[in-house]
């Protein structure tokens, strides 16, 4: 591997669904590999069995293609740093924990969690920072051997120089220090002999020749102490950029409770991947043009001096507007594959229209479509016939204007099979006979659709076509001449 080659890595923990903070995670790190021309690595952080939700990481990898982030390396690739499961990675950690051992870093420590949980307690009384004692460290060979022989269960720490510092440097924060003296001599294994998470990470960032190492602020602790495990192997540290935390409103960090905290909230409200890594890109910065694809957004992040913010706020309406303006730039057939699940769903009619005639749809009403979902009430009533009541007239046309709107839309009937002819001659007849159009349009829009506005007539006829625009207006004009 080239000295100067840039190698990020997105490593995730399959216990549950991707949420914003892994995809902005991913994206970040995908991005400044494409702008660096480096490689971008995806590592599964599944040590933890009991949470596995999915343990062959094959919705994390699904994602990850649906946002169009696709890793170099990773699972499945024949990559040269397999494997890339840390389930699998067992034999790697027990390696470097002997090289540990063998390097005086590493002790055993027999303390139950009873015992150290009291600890904590004693030393929160005594307002004292909560940090192991080191009580394990001085013990003498034979009370080790002693205790080995009689198996009392044990964990290895990490043996940290209590008088040391150590330096990393922040893309955002610039150098940080950590002075030793204030961190515990954390475990590196579990009492079932698995390893820890800050142990495996460090283990897997340096094996895997990682440069940089982008995740979020709260991570800040767990850099501190893999910090010290380079230190003591004697290896260069990567570059760390520690981002801002995502927030809601209220500045609090986001949670389940918070729409959108998923990945698959987005996806089934009909929020579009562009958007969705376009907003997650430029939050907390500013940009003069803020729509832009990956490939614009790789080119245009500023990863020199990145925001230092601990925390940025998660606005849903931004993302909303920044959905609209990418529904925007769908071409026809591309709207048409992306609403069609939504509409599917929702209209069994819905699955026997081709894409073309699909496309021709939404192209009317792409301009009303904030979400994809949004295709799903736009459309309803090309698919269901729409329930309108002479109340609903009522409220557009009054008892005067009703019988002259009647008479027009009468003669214009056999004209539906032409939607330009039928809209011109309605209009023309208005016209002579000074009926306002708004009465006018707005009750054939409601008879076509059940809605007073929307679309224009012309469209309205175009989509439903003769008979059923036909149909329509006809049971529209009995309702209405009751009211005349």
């Amino acid at each position: 591997m080239s000295k100067n080659s840039i190698r990020v890595r997105f490593a995730p923990a399959p216990t549950g669904m991707m949420h914003l903070g892994n995809v902005r995670t991913a994206l970040l790190n995908y991005l400044f590999a494409k702008r660096k021309g480096g490689t971008f690595v995806l590592r599964i952080e599944d040590t933890d069995s009991e949470r596995n939700y999915d343990p062959e990481a094959k919705e994390i990898i699904h994602d990850l293609r649906w946002l169009g982030l696709d890793y170099d390396e990773g699972p499945y690739t024949n990559g040269p740093h397999e494997p890339y499961f840390q389930s699998q990675r067992t034999p790697i950690y027990q390696k470097y924990l002997d090289a540990l051992i063998e390097k005086d870093g590493a002790y055993r420590c027999f303390c139950t969690t009873q015992e150290l949980e009291k600890k904590r307690e004693r030393q929160t009384a005594l307002k004292q920072p909560p940090r192991y004692d080191r009580n394990c460290l001085n013990l003498s060979e034979q009370e080790v051997a002693r205790r080995l022989s009689n198996d009392v269960p044990f964990i290895w720490r990490v043996k940290l120089d209590h008088e040391g510092l150590v330096s990393i440097h922040d893309l955002a924060h610039g150098t940080i220090t950590f002075d030793f003296k204030n961190f515990s001599d954390f475990p590196i294994t579990r009492k079932d002999n698995s390893f820890t998470f800050i142990f495996a990470n460090f283990v897997d960032d340096m094996t895997m020749d990682i440069t940089h190492v982008f995740r979020g602020d709260d991570h800040l602790t767990n850099t501190a102490n893999q910090a010290g495990l380079y230190k003591i192997f004697q290896k260069e540290l990567p570059t760390f950029w520690h981002m801002p935390i995502l927030c809601n409103k209220e500045g609090k960090k986001l949670s389940k409770r918070d729409f959108g905290f998923s990945l698959r909230d987005l996806q089934k409200a009909g929020f579009t991947p562009e958007a969705i890594c376009n907003y997650l890109a430029i939050i907390g910065s500013s940009f003069e043009e803020e729509i832009m694809s990956l490939e614009e957004l790789a080119t245009k992040l500023n990863f020199d001096n990145p925001p230092s913010a601990g925390h940025i706020k998660y606005d849903v309406e931004k993302l909303q507007w920044l959905n609209h303006k990418w529904i925007d730039r769908y071409t026809p057939e591309q709207l048409a594959l992306a609403c069609r699940p939504f509409l599917d769903e929702a209209f069994v009619e819905a699955k026997n229209i081709p894409n073309e005639r699909l496309s021709h749809l939404l192209k009317v009403i792409k301009t009303d479509l904030v979400t994809l979902k949004d295709a799903v009430p736009a459309l309803h009533f090309y698919f269901e016939q729409p329930t309108v009541t002479t109340h609903d007239i009522a409220n557009y046309v009054d008892e005067k204007q009703a019988p002259i709107l009647a008479a027009i839309v009468s003669d214009c009937l056999g004209m539906t099979n032409n939607p330009e002819q039928f809209a011109a001659a309605v209009k023309k007849a208005a016209q002579e006979k000074n009926l306002p159009l708004k009465p006018l349009f707005s009750f054939i829009r409601l008879a076509l659709t059940g809605k007073a506005t929307g679309p224009s007539i012309h469209d309205l006829a175009s989509m439903l076509g003769e008979v059923k625009t036909k149909e329509r207006l006809e049971n529209g004009l009995e309702l209405l001449r009751r009211i005349g």
